[in-house]
């Protein structure tokens, strides 16, 4: 039987929320309690952020042209300066999720970080429902490969039959070592192999990114915290290869301000918001490495961009 997303020209259709749902928290890194609301939206509008508390309002379109680089997080900013920061735990719930268009408030300048996973926020959205649209659903569809690379890291988009992401990091001697992954992005796949890995940091870390600003918010109950070969929290790991899943769960976020999935392979070495940024940047400065493509139905599924099955994981 063909999804209810297939429209009748055989494509997926986009989604966004049935409902507006609301939730409160801690900001990352500046420490303030921080609202924040999704809404519906209508089709074609692609994820919006908008400030309440911005003189006169601010709204931004989540997109790579819209971001900026910063320390640790991902920080989108409007034509009057005003940042939208941490956004990419939200961003990979939404893209993991299937939501194409939402208007997200906040009255403050970062987004939440709940637990520092993206499980709350896939919690929002199975909340508030997803609703479907009439408009097909586009992606980025990746016609030949784009690299970027820094000494000792590197983020590659390359040609795919659908959504995959691969990711390598390496912290030598600590408990965290050498790990890598490789998964699908699928819905299934997403919140159960994905959403609920949290970010994680080093002890010796801690007070020279407080005196940075940074990580004002941060503790046991929203993130991993490592300490040589201990951890810290203790509940311990949800993952056996946590850190390296958040990795994976960071790209996907990242990758969300392409303007849609991605129907391409991503490979992660070390790399960082950052570098995936300008991965971003380097794609769409080459017309003929990408084209937009509607995401047709296969099978009753939308196997070009989200088939339903996951790819075995490496731990």
């Amino acid at each position: 039987m063909v999804s209810d997303r297939a429209s009748a020209g055989g494509f997926v259709r986009q989604q966004t929320l049935k409902n507006s749902i609301h939730c409160s928290g801690v900001a990352l890194h500046s420490g303030a309690k921080v609202n924040m609301t999704l809404h519906p939206a209508e089709a074609n509008t692609g994820i919006v952020f908008r400030r309440t508390d911005a003189d006169g309002g601010s709204e931004v379109q989540a997109l790579w042209s819209n971001a900026v680089e910063t320390p640790l997080c991902t920080t989108l900013v409007d034509g009057r300066g005003n940042q939208i920061a941490t956004i990419e735990h939200l961003m990979s719930a939404l893209c993991g999720c299937g939501i194409d268009n939402a208007v997200v408030e906040l009255n403050g300048p970062e987004v939440p970080i709940m637990d520092g996973s993206a499980a709350p926020f896939v919690f929002l959205v199975e909340c508030a429902g997803v609703a479907v649209q009439d408009s097909p659903r586009r992606a980025i569809r990746i016609l030949s490969e784009t690299t970027v690379s820094e000494p000792h890291r590197s983020a590659v988009l390359s040609p795919g039959a659908g959504y995959t992401v691969g990711f390598d990091i390496d912290f030598g001697d600590t408990l965290i070592g050498q790990q890598e992954w490789f998964t699908e992005v699928t819905e299934s796949a997403f919140k159960r192999d994905v959403a609920r890995a949290r970010t994680f940091g080093f002890v010796q870390d801690i007070e020279r990114m407080r005196a940075m600003g940074l990580a004002r918010g941060g503790s046991l109950d929203n993130a991993i915290v490592v300490n040589g070969k201990e951890i810290m929290n203790e509940e311990g790991l949800r993952y056996g290869n946590e850190f390296v899943r958040h990795k994976v769960l960071d790209s996907i976020g990242d990758l969300y301000l392409a303007g849609g999935p991605i129907i391409g392979h991503f490979q992660g070495d070390k790399a960082g918001h950052a570098l995936t940024l300008r991965l971003l940047n380097t794609l769409f400065a080459d017309s003929e490495a990408w084209e937009w493509s509607e995401v047709p139905v296969t099978s009753g599924r939308a196997a070009s961009v989200q088939p339903d099955r996951a790819v075995a994981a490496r731990a």
